[in-house]
């Protein structure tokens, strides 16, 4: 098993990489996670050309007021697996970031649910807009929320 670690990607490494390359550096620990993923303990575990999952074990860290896992951890699971997944379409030298997304909650999170994967998929990549959509289940295959973006396509 790799240790991951936390930090950022030169531009001048990101430049040198492909999307895909990208994507799999983060998945496998080659590359680091950004630290955000620290903060909220979620992790990069699969990549393939248009495909990013990533996984994270809802604590009391993630509580919001009313005792159930804050809506901002699962929008940002769905923006990381979606923008990640459009990433994963883009040779070197290009960048994409977020220009908007929606997130459906469908059923409450807590501790109790247990892990919880977030997987996005790329519905269209062109030159310069990439739509992507996303799902977030429980362990036991449960729809927790689905969500879709819309990203900008640039040379990075």
């Amino acid at each position: 098993m790799v240790t991951k670690t936390y930090g950022t990607v030169s531009l001048e490494r990101q430049k040198a990489m492909s999307g895909l390359e990208f994507v799999k550096g983060l998945a496998s620990g080659v590359l680091p996670l950004n630290t955000f993923a620290q903060t909220l303990g979620y992790d990069v575990v699969e990549a393939e050309d248009g495909r990013v999952a990533i996984t994270v074990d809802p604590t009391g860290a993630h509580l919001n007021p009313w005792g159930t896992v804050h809506g901002g951890l699962t929008a940002t699971l769905l923006d990381s697996c979606m923008g990640l997944a459009i990433q994963s379409m883009l040779e070197k030298g290009i960048g994409s970031t977020t220009l908007e997304f929606k997130t459906s909650l469908v059923r409450a999170i807590t501790p109790e649910t247990g892990p919880i994967r977030a997987e996005g998929k790329v519905l269209s990549c062109g030159r310069r807009v990439g739509t992507a959509e996303g799902h977030v289940t429980d362990a036991k295959g449960r729809l927790l929320a689905h969500g879709t973006t819309t990203c900008l396509i640039f040379p990075s």
